[in-house]
């Protein structure tokens, strides 16, 4: 008889819960995710899928092509609309964000549900972290990315380019380690006569483009945007002007056509054969592994960005965080948050990546199984160690453009000298920053 009764006051419990989780999702049967149009948010449909197979709840993964996706977003914020309940947004959007009150604080959330120690140290900064360094968190890593390379194997492997690279250069030729070993081969392998050029990097002088592949070689001469409270002396600084030369240089060696290119022209010219090495973000290498769409796939290897003269070594962070719109009702908060616990566990990651997302999950990333998935996922996990980010203040726009002007004219447009390049971006970038209050004039 105690027992009986034992076990009916568990179940009255069991069914407190329940009916106290099914009020915190009270009436929500659908979830909407705004994300941009890209192969990434088919693979988290194909999640959400499995989500609303388990719960009962419909996920919609809206999606918007790359050019008006923050327009599209920007409107929504600043109607305080309802109409998503999640963005995955750039991780260059969260200082906005967050200071204009459109995302809601998920900090509490993801530090109780130990959400904060399940993925990368980086990732957790830079996609879901403001203000840096004040453990308040407003997204979830959820499509880790970063800029990798791409290279010809048949090409580095071919025993007259091997032998000939090592007696000019006096090492062999293999993925480079640095920067000036990739300069060198890029070098070796420029053969116009052939229709070839050794290496394939970002110009595009729209939005990012130029900044997302002039920081690789930026961040690993040891210079930056900002440091102890100062832009002048910095960003102009000897090392960023020796990066400029340096990524000049390296753009004599890049096929006709590509002044003003980004990820979808870096990979065009690697599958028509015109480039030995691209760069790009890992997010687009899954084309140049299908032999039905490159016709090298079989001979293309990949590795991480290089390092510096003095042993830096970081790369350009792509990738995106998921928030939850501060605007939707507190019911459809509560169930947002429902889906990224789910989203965050282990095992959702592990599915996440099979189908082709980027997880950003610690554990999903140093397994075998992962690493051994597909031959750029070992590069990827190792660059997800050393990324680095433009300003994700809300004044990111605003600096991009004078950094995207002055880099394109001088790398692409042969004006002025390097010098007079950084010098122009560092006062502008020292202007735009008083004004917003950032630092002291």
């Amino acid at each position: 008889m105690k027992q009986t009764r034992v076990f009916t006051l568990l179940a009255i419990l069991c069914l407190l819960v329940s009916v106290n989780l099914v009020g915190a999702q009270d009436g929500i049967t659908e979830l909407t995710i705004l994300w941009a149009e890209w192969d990434p948010a088919n693979y988290l449909q194909q999640i959400g899928n499995e989500y609303e197979a388990e719960t009962g709840i419909k996920v919609n993964v809206i999606q918007e092509p790359w050019g008006s996706f923050y327009d599209r977003m920007a409107v929504e914020w600043a109607a305080q609309g309802d109409a998503y309940d999640m963005v995955v947004g750039d991780s260059q959007w969260i200082g906005q964000a967050v200071e204009q009150g459109h995302y809601l604080d998920l900090t509490d959330f993801m530090v109780s549900n130990g959400i904060d120690k399940t993925v990368t140290p980086a990732t957790l900064q830079y996609y879901g972290e403001y203000p840096a360094g004040s453990g308040k968190y407003y997204a979830y890593p959820t499509e880790g990315d970063a800029v990798g390379w791409a290279y010809r194997k048949d090409l580095f492997e071919d025993p007259q380019n091997m032998a000939d690279f090592e007696a000019k250069y006096g090492y062999p030729l293999a993925p480079p380690e640095t920067w000036a070993q990739l300069r060198d081969i890029a070098e070796f392998l420029t053969r116009p006569d052939e229709g070839i050029y050794g290496v394939g990097v970002y110009t595009q002088k729209d939005y990012d483009g130029m900044v997302m592949g002039f920081q690789n070689v930026f961040f690993s001469w040891g210079a930056d945007w900002f440091r102890d409270g100062q832009v002048l002396g910095v960003v102009n600084s000897p090392e960023a002007v020796e990066a400029l030369e340096f990524y000049k240089g390296l753009y004599q060696f890049a096929p006709p056509g590509t002044g003003n290119a980004f990820f979808a022209e870096m990979n065009d010219v690697f599958i028509s054969g015109q480039a030995a090495m691209i760069m790009n973000y890992f997010a687009f290498f899954p084309a140049l592994i299908n032999p039905g769409v490159n016709p090298y796939a079989e001979v293309t290897g990949f590795f991480p960005g290089p390092k510096g003269p003095n042993g830096d070594q970081f790369v350009s962070l792509g990738g995106q965080g998921l928030s939850v719109i501060s605007y939707i009702s507190p019911e459809r908060q509560e169930a947002s948050k429902e889906f990224i616990k789910w989203f965050a566990q282990e095992e959702v990651q592990k599915r996440w990546a099979a189908v082709g997302g980027y997880t950003c999950n610690i554990n999903v990333l140093e397994s075998e199984e992962f690493l051994t998935n597909t031959p750029y996922n070992a590069a990827f996990a190792d660059s997800m160690t050393f990324v680095k980010d433009f300003w994700n203040i809300p004044q990111f726009g605003e600096l991009l453009e004078p950094a995207q002007t002055y880099l394109t004219g001088y790398v692409v447009g042969g004006e002025g000298t390097a010098q007079e390049a950084m010098d122009n971006i560092a006062e502008a970038h020292q202007e735009i920053l008083v004004d917003a209050g950032v630092i002291d004039g």
